[in-house]
């Protein structure tokens, strides 16, 4: 629209143009000039001619009024042909135009009706699933009130059906209530009768005949009582004894080992008689010096070829056993040499003692011990007890406790640690007070050690209550470990007065003829007088002995009771 409107603008001054320049050409042909034949300038016309002369106003004012009057229709003849053939394509195109909206509309209207028929047939679907659904959960609904209409009948017939039970017997109950109201009543006049006549027969008078009567009782029960207790400690024993012995002989027959036997005393081989003079020194300077700086006893007797080491502390012993050898291989024997050779030893003694631990937590397969832990097993090494070596005590009971454990269902790593560490405390010198669970539990807490290991070593003795599962196991390792034959060993004074002391607690009781300690005071043998005790009795006295020898005497391993009764009927013919 804004090219149409130029163009028709740049038509009206063609126009106009064309209309000036008619006029400026009849003004020319007038003939109408200035003076001299000078041109004028026509700029007030805007018309850029120059004239032969000047025009006048007149001539200027028709000339150009026969400019307006033949160019204006002229223009106006041009518009018109050109605003008729826009007017006639615009009326074209929008007859296209209006044509193609009409079939758009069309198509459009004919999409959203297609659209339309869609979602109602989808929405139609969608219903219908949605009512099939629903009718199948009220056929469902339906099915299961039918079903549950039918279980309670069912129970309502069953409830009728008792209480027409309980009915019936009720009423049997009140006639039995009657029956035995009346049968109680005649008991008690029966009672009272008999009760008399008793009194006249045996001239006993009621409180007479009512202690008579708790005696017999109380004999009947105790006779009772004593089968109950019987059968009950025979069954828990059994299957108690059954599983133990099963968990113990799989851990014992699956690790055997050997101890060697140390004493406090060690012999010195000594190649001559002379030498034992070198050793003394000039006034016993020597072998004060040697006992001076290893802490031990040197014994120098008329024994030949040999001299004497005590000593309770073992690592002291062995420092002192070694330096002397060294100091009589080397023949060089004065007091500076004795300190220098002790020294050394001292010196390579802690160095055995750390590698000693080291190989037996590597031997129990240990991770994580604490160096000072590990120096103080290997100090074990150096230890008895009853003659048996601590350390390779130690790593037995580590490796039962294991064995034990994963019989048990338990952590096995927990239970060897447990039973490894169990006797730490025997590693420490007398400057430490308290009993060997205290020390090692003191001192297994200094450096990390865990709750079930520290109760394990508190209370593998029973000093304090077990917390965990690992603490009994380790009491049960170390009894086995302790009891096997040849690992302990005990002075003779002791052995006879333990024997003695197991003898004494037997015959103490009530019915018992004779006692004997057998088996190297494994077990005791007790005879009870038949006519005293009976059998169930004999069950109850052994388990009585049992407990004060666990409750009176130490020992270790188990003591094994045997009550033995027996009848004898002798007759002779003649």
């Amino acid at each position: 629209m804004v090219g149409f409107n130029h163009f028709v603008g740049a038509v009206l001054r063609v126009g106009v143009r064309a209309s000036a320049l008619l006029a400026a050409a009849l003004c020319t042909s007038a003939t109408f000039g200035a003076p001299g034949g000078t041109p004028a300038p026509a700029s007030r016309l805007g018309v850029p001619l120059v004239l032969g002369a000047e025009l006048e106003w007149a001539q200027i004012a028709v000339g150009v009024l026969a400019g307006v009057l033949v160019g204006g229709p002229i223009g106006m003849l041009v518009w018109r042909m050109l605003t008729g053939q826009t007017v006639v394509k615009a009326r074209e195109e929008a007859a296209s135009i209006t044509k193609r909206a009409e079939e758009d509309a069309k198509a459009a209207v004919q999409r959203a009706e297609i659209e339309a028929d869609k979602k109602q047939l989808e929405r139609k679907e969608k219903f219908e699933a949605d009512l099939s659904r629903r009718m199948e959960e009220v056929r469902e609904t339906e099915r299961r009130i039918a079903k549950r209409e039918d279980v309670l009948d069912k129970k309502l017939e069953a409830l009728t059906s008792k209480e027409e039970q309980l009915t019936r017997q009720i009423d049997s109950n009140k006639a039995r209530e009657a029956s035995l109201t009346t049968k109680e009543r005649e008991l008690t006049e029966t009672l009272t009768q008999q009760r008399e006549k008793l009194i006249q027969i045996t001239g006993m008078s009621l409180d007479e005949a009512r202690a008579t009567l708790l005696q017999r009782v109380e004999d009947e029960s105790r006779h009772e009582m004593a089968k109950v207790q019987r059968k009950i400690i025979e069954e828990a024993e059994g299957h108690a004894k059954e599983k133990a012995r099963e968990i113990t002989l799989m851990a014992v027959q699956r690790y055997a080992t050997e101890h060697t036997a140390e004493s406090t005393v060690r012999a010195v081989p000594i190649p001559s008689d002379d030498m034992k003079g070198r050793i003394i020194g000039r006034e016993g300077r020597n072998i004060r010096a040697i006992e001076k700086v290893t802490g031990v006893d040197i014994i120098v007797d008329d024994t030949p070829g040999v001299i004497i080491v005590s000593c309770f502390d073992k690592v002291r012993q062995a420092i002192a056993v070694e330096s002397l050898n060294r100091l009589i291989a080397d023949g060089r024997m004065h007091p500076s040499r004795i300190e220098e050779v002790v020294e050394k030893v001292k010196s390579e003694t802690e160095e055995k003692i750390i590698k000693i631990g080291k190989e037996a937590c590597l031997e129990v397969n240990l991770r994580g011990v604490h160096p000072k832990v590990s120096e103080a097993m290997g100090k074990l090494a150096y230890r008895t007890s009853y003659g048996q070596n601590v350390l390779r005590h130690s790593v037995e009971v580590a490796f039962l406790c294991q064995m034990i454990a994963d019989q048990l269902g338990l952590d096995g790593t927990v239970a060897r640690r447990c039973g490894f560490l169990h006797d730490i405390g025997k590693a420490m010198d007398h400057e430490q007070e308290g009993t060997h669970p205290q020390i090692g539990f003191d001192f297994a807490k200094q450096f990390g050690e865990r709750d079930p290991v520290l109760n394990a070593i508190a209370g593998h003795h029973g000093d304090v209550p077990s917390t965990s599962f690992y603490t009994p196991i380790v009491m049960a390792a170390d009894a086995i470990s302790s009891a096997r034959p040849g690992a302990r060993r005990e002075s003779m004074e002791k052995y006879i007065q333990r024997l003695e002391e197991l003898q004494n607690i037997a015959r103490a009781h009530s019915g018992v003829t004779e006692a004997y300690a057998i088996q190297a005071g494994r077990e005791v043998r007790v005879m009870v007088d038949a006519r005293k005790v009976n059998d169930d009795e004999a069950y109850s006295i052994a388990q009585s002995i049992a407990k004060r020898v666990s409750e009176e005497m130490t020992f270790p391993g188990e003591i094994r009771v045997t009550v033995l009764r027996e009848t004898r009927a002798i007759e002779i013919a003649r």
